[in-house]
C-alpha cells in the first residue's frame, strides 16, 4: 500500500475523535504533538500507571508517606507524557517506511510528509532532555534506573523485525516506571517491585496483542511480526494465560510489599486490587472479536481503567 495521503487537516486516522490537538492546538504544533501521540492519550496512561503502582506499593512497603511522594507522582506523570512522546517519535522515525505501507499508520506525521526526519529527531531530543530534568530531582538509584530505561526504549521499534514477541520488549519499556517510582520513594530496588514489573509485562502482552490484531493483514504483507500474528485464532486462549499471570504476579508483589509491615486489613484491601483487575480483563475477553478493528481499539483503550483499578485499592490500603 504505497503512498501516504494525509487525512483532512493532517489528522491521524486512529486518533481520538475531537481530541484537543486537532481542536485547540496551534496549527504549527499539531504535527509534533501528533508525533508524540498527544492526540491518543491511552499510551501515556499505560506508561504512567505502572509508575503509580510502584509508588503506591513502595509506600506500603516502607509504611511512610511524605510530601515528596506527591512530587514523585506528578513527576512521573510529566515524565510519562514526555518519554512516551520521545519514544513514539523514535518509533515513527525507525518505522517510517513500514508506516507508509500500513493503512492505519500511513497518516502519521512522518510518512504523510508533515514532519521531516530531521525535525522529528530534534523534537525527540527536546522531549528527552525535559524528561531528564525531571528525573534529576529523584535520588541517584532512580536516576540510574531512568537512564537504563533508554535501552528497552531504543530496542523496541526493531523487535518486530527479529522476534514474534515484540510485545515483550514493549512491556519491558512501558513498565519500567514500576521499578523507577518504587526506587524514587524507597531509595533501593526491592523484590516486590520486580514482581510488579513482571506483572506489568504480562499485562502489556494482554493489551498490546489485542491492539496488534488491527494490523495483522498489513503486517503479514510487509513481514512485520507480532504476538497477534503468532497466536492468530488462538489469541483468546493466550490472553487467558496472560490474565492469570498478571493477577498472580501482582498478587505476589502485594503480599511481598505489604505483609512484612502492614496490617491484615491493608493486605486484604491491596490484594483486592489484582483480583478486581482480573475481572476487568475477563470482561475484555468476553467482548473480544479479532476481526472487528473498532472493537479491538475500544478494548485496548479500556486498559486505562484496567490499570487504574488496582491503584485505587493500593491507595485505599495505605489508610486501612
Amino acid at each position: 500500500m504505497q503512498g501516504s495521503a494525509p487525512t483532512p487537516d493532517g489528522q491521524v486516522s486512529d486518533a481520538v475523535s475531537g481530541n484537543w490537538v486537532d481542536r485547540f492546538a496551534p496549527a504549527a504544533t499539531r504535527p509534533y504533538l501528533r508525533l508524540s501521540r498527544a492526540d491518543r492519550p491511552i499510551g501515556t496512561w499505560l506508561l504512567l500507571i505502572p509508575c503509580w503502582w510502584g509508588l503506591a506499593l513502595s509506600i506500603l512497603w516502607t509504611q511512610s508517606l511524605g510530601w515528596f511522594d506527591a512530587w514523585i507522582a506528578l513527576g512521573c506523570a510529566a515524565g510519562a507524557w514526555l518519554m512516551r512522546g520521545a519514544g513514539c517519535t523514535w518509533n515513527d522515525i525507525t518505522d517510517r517506511d513500514f508506516d507508509a505501507r500500513v493503512e492505519r499508520t500511513r497518516s502519521r506525521p512522518i510518512p504523510s510528509g508533515q514532519v521531516s526526519v530531521r525535525q522529528a529527531v530534534v523534537w525527540m531530543v527536546v522531549q528527552a532532555l525535559v524528561a531528564l530534568a525531571i528525573l534529576l530531582t529523584f535520588n541517584r538509584a532512580a536516576i540510574a534506573l531512568g537512564v537504563l530505561s533508554l535501552l528497552p526504549v531504543a530496542i523496541y521499534p526493531f523487535a518486530k523485525r527479529f522476534t514474534w514477541w515484540p510485545q515483550v520488549f514493549l512491556g519491558l519499556a512501558f513498565n519500567w516506571g514500576a521499578l523507577l517510582a518504587w526506587t524514587a520513594h524507597a531509595g533501593t530496588l526491592n523484590w516486590p517491585a520486580v514482581l510488579l514489573y513482571l506483572a506489568g509485562i504480562s499485562w502489556t502482552l494482554f493489551y498490546d496483542t489485542i491492539y496488534a490484531h488491527q494490523d495483522t493483514e498489513d503486517d503479514a504483507l510487509i513481514g512485520v511480526k507480532s504476538t497477534a500474528r503468532l497466536f492468530g485464532t488462538d489469541t483468546a486462549r493466550w490472553l487467558k494465560y496472560f490474565l492469570v499471570i498478571t493477577v498472580g504476579l501482582m498478587g505476589l508483589a502485594v503480599i511481598a510489599a505489604v505483609q512484612p509491615n502492614g496490617s491484615v486489613l491493608a493486605l486484604a484491601v491491596a490484594l483486592a486490587g489484582p483480583w478486581a483487575m482480573g475481572w476487568h480483563m475477563a470482561w475484555q475477553l468476553r467482548g473480544l472479536d479479532i476481526d472487528d478493528n473498532a472493537k479491538l481499539l475500544q478494548l485496548f483503550r479500556a486498559n486505562r481503567d484496567t490499570g487504574l483499578i488496582p491503584l485505587i485499592f493500593f491507595v485505599a490500603a495505605m489508610f486501612a
